[in-house]
């Protein structure tokens, strides 16, 4: 297909216009608006394709030391949250904006969700450079406000599939690298319950501007609250959804067979890794909960402005990668971050454990989970060396807002209610069978004991496993539920009057 496409040929009908009057505060956090927590206010800064350079970084850091906690979150989209925020003035907004972190009109700046792998363009393995095709459809996004009307949570991704991988991530719109028979690269677009059609580079955004199209064609778009996008295509059905699309198309969208490698990735964009680029390496690092200091910040921002390109990226694991480090300098860099206090060994407990906001700072939250997390990862790596990474989830309930793969261990939040006594505790569940957060094997532990009953869990797969290289996922998934309650025999270990196990 030439290259000669031009999205001009999708037009959106005239209804579809910008009117201020309309323009309603999305729930989302932003930056042109506060949005609430127990913890003060939320700005969210939309970084597209988890880039962000050390301008720009500076503009955050400032923001988050002037008006905001002195923290910087990172976030399960690879964007960047400020908390605790007060009033600030226009004039740190126009900052923003003028270093390219907040779009020129404000309406739609908080639809510039688009995700990318963290690797993209430095990955080995890839397929494709999926980053000129971020570019494109935030500069479209940014000169073109009638998207206002678009659900505040649409987002889009793409994964070049590479090594690390971001298809599993719950983007509206993904399209992921494919190969044909003919040795010919495609982007295979995945929508819904996933489709088989497979797309050239050049027709992504037409492709998009149409989806777009036809989801502001199926919503009312002068009321304020909007459907989420694959709600609309779930409803109309997503073969009918299609085929209002085609009808807006200037070419035939191709139908195939063809796979991707669903590659599974929890962990590989942690430490020292070779780029495609020769006598490159990126390395990643785990950010403790996704939460900086912003002089910790500042401090990653210098290594790769003395190291590398001068730029960072975030990933939607909530941690940072340091790309294009001269292999001769990989070691200097390593020490720097171990000088900071971070780790960057996937094998770390710290490293694997990461959770959401919790009730401190979410109204939907039932337990403490930062708190629960801070204690978890001090007491596990005071006593246990991990030689495979280990994946645990603690999410406040069931939304799971901190992580959307499949964890190794997932405790979800739960209130304790016995002998007219209340007090925080968990559901613990292991593996990836059943259910998203895997099977679940004990109710109702409470926060005291979740401590004691992780680490006898991992004791007991290391002493058990069959060899080195079993994963705890796999460990697990051998077992029947009965089996591994006698495994782990935590009876013991739970003093509590609240104790109750799941038989």
């Amino acid at each position: 297909m030439s290259a000669s496409i031009k999205t001009s040929s999708v037009n959106f009908p005239p209804e579809i216009s910008v009117n201020q009057s309309l323009f309603d505060t999305p729930k989302c956090p932003g930056i042109f608006y506060q949005t609430p927590a127990r913890d003060g206010n939320i700005i969210r800064v939309r970084i597209p394709g988890g880039i962000i350079n050390t301008l720009q970084l500076s503009a955050i850091i400032d923001l988050a030391k002037n008006f905001g906690d002195a923290n910087v979150y990172l976030t399960n989209r690879a964007n960047l949250q400020i908390r605790g925020v007060r009033e600030i003035p226009s004039t740190a907004v126009t900052s923003l904006q003028q270093v390219g972190l907040a779009a020129v009109i404000p309406e739609i700046d908080h639809i510039r969700n688009i995700m990318a792998s963290p690797t993209a363009g430095i990955d080995v393995e890839e397929l494709i450079n999926t980053l000129p095709l971020v570019r494109e459809l935030d500069n479209y996004i940014c000169s073109h406000p009638e998207l206002q009307r678009l659900s505040a949570k649409f987002s889009v991704g793409f994964d070049g599939s590479g090594t690390v991988a971001i298809y599993q991530q719950p983007n509206d719109i993904k399209f992921v690298a494919v190969r044909d028979l003919d040795g010919e690269i495609y982007l295979r677009l995945l929508l819904g319950n996933s489709t088989n059609i497979v797309i050239h580079q050049q027709q992504c955004l037409p492709v998009i501007v149409a989806l777009i199209k036809v989801y502001l064609m199926q919503v009312n778009i002068h009321t304020s609250s909007k459907p989420r996008f694959l709600e609309v295509v779930k409803n109309l059905g997503t073969e009918k959804y299609l085929e209002l699309v085609k009808s807006e198309l200037p070419f035939v969208l191709k139908r195939t067979n063809i796979q991707f490698d669903e590659r599974e990735n929890k962990h590989h964009h942690l430490d020292i890794h070779q780029q495609k680029q020769l006598n490159l390496s990126y390395i990643g690092i785990a950010i403790n909960l996704g939460k900086i200091s912003t002089s910790n910040l500042q401090k990653l921002g210098e290594i790769a402005d003395v190291y590398g390109n001068k730029t960072l990226r975030l990933t939607p694991w909530q941690n940072i990668l340091i790309p294009d480090i001269e292999n001769q300098n990989i070691f200097k860099v390593k020490s720097e971050i171990a000088n900071i206090g971070l780790q960057i060994s996937a094998s770390s407990p710290q490293s694997g454990i990461v959770a959401c906001t919790g009730n401190q700072g979410c109204k939907a939250g039932i337990t403490d989970t930062k708190a629960m997390a801070t204690i978890l990862a001090e007491y596990l790596t005071s006593r246990i060396s991990l030689d495979l990474p280990c994946k645990i989830h603690l999410t406040s309930c069931s939304k799971s807002c901190a992580y959307h793969g499949k964890s190794d261990i997932t405790l979800l939040g739960a209130t304790i209610e016995k002998n007219g006594l209340r007090t925080e505790g968990y559901n613990l569940y292991i593996g990836d069978l059943e259910t998203n957060f895997g099977r679940e094997i004990y109710r109702n532990l409470p926060s005291t004991e979740i401590s004691a009953v992780v680490l006898k869990i991992l004791q007991i797969y290391q002493e058990k496993r069959q060899d080195l290289q079993e994963t705890f996922v796999n460990f697990v998934n051998h077992y029947e539920i009965p089996t591994l309650q006698k495994l782990f025999n935590i009876d013991h270990l739970l003093t509590s009057i609240f104790k109750e196990v799941k038989d």
